[in-house]
């Protein structure tokens, strides 16, 4: 006897296993892409340092280039968790700060570190430092000096920015390869059931 397959069902998870099966191939994708990305931030801080970018891009974000910020005021202060340059926990405070010309209408500025989360005493000015990505703004400059009252915080590293575009990729192949047995042990079971109730007939 020949076993009909539910044409409905069958349409319903083939789809499903190619969706899950093509943002599997994407995420691959995404993760060459990654990889050239921090292949050039390894080299950036050999660079030549760029103006801040007015309105950062975070798929092509000047993560570890140097730049420059004229911070004419600060607007504001937010206190992170953060390391100082010798590795000490503590806090990374980090200036909101008002700019102006091609810098763009403003800027973050990690000022420096310290053991506390009080705002420092400073009201702005010229920093130099490395443009490092944040979660909040796609990116901030890690200043290389800190200003008065602070010691200087951990340069940004390359595992700062993320990149777990792979592991999304064997996620979603499971995910595909799961609705697939469980859809084969289904209709293995129909299957039975069908035949069953066939022979007792």
């Amino acid at each position: 006897m020949i076993r009909r397959l539910p044409i409905v069902g069958t349409i319903f998870v083939l789809a499903a296993v190619a969706l899950m099966v093509g943002l599997g191939i994407w995420q691959l994708q995404r993760a060459d892409w990654k990889n050239g990305l921090l292949a050039s931030y390894a080299t950036a801080s050999a660079m030549p340092a760029i103006a801040y970018p007015a309105v950062p891009n975070e798929e092509d974000a000047p993560y570890f280039r140097k730049s420059t910020v004229n911070c004419l005021e600060v607007i504001g202060w937010r206190s992170t968790s953060g390391r100082s340059a010798n590795g000490q926990s503590g806090w990374a405070h980090i200036a909101q700060c008002r700019t102006a010309g091609a810098e763009g209408p403003g800027a973050q500025v990690v000022a420096g570190w310290s053991t506390r989360p009080d705002d420092p005493e400073w009201a702005g000015g010229i920093v130099d430092g490395i443009i490092a990505p944040d979660s909040q703004y796609i990116i901030r400059l890690v200043a290389s000096e800190p200003v008065a009252g602070l010691q200087k915080s951990q340069p940004p590293a390359l595992e700062d920015v993320p990149n777990n575009h792979l592991s999304y990729a064997v996620q979603w192949f499971l995910f595909a390869g799961i609705a697939l047995v469980i859809f084969l042990i289904a209709l293995r079971g129909r299957n039975k059931g069908v035949a069953q109730s066939g022979n007792l007939s």
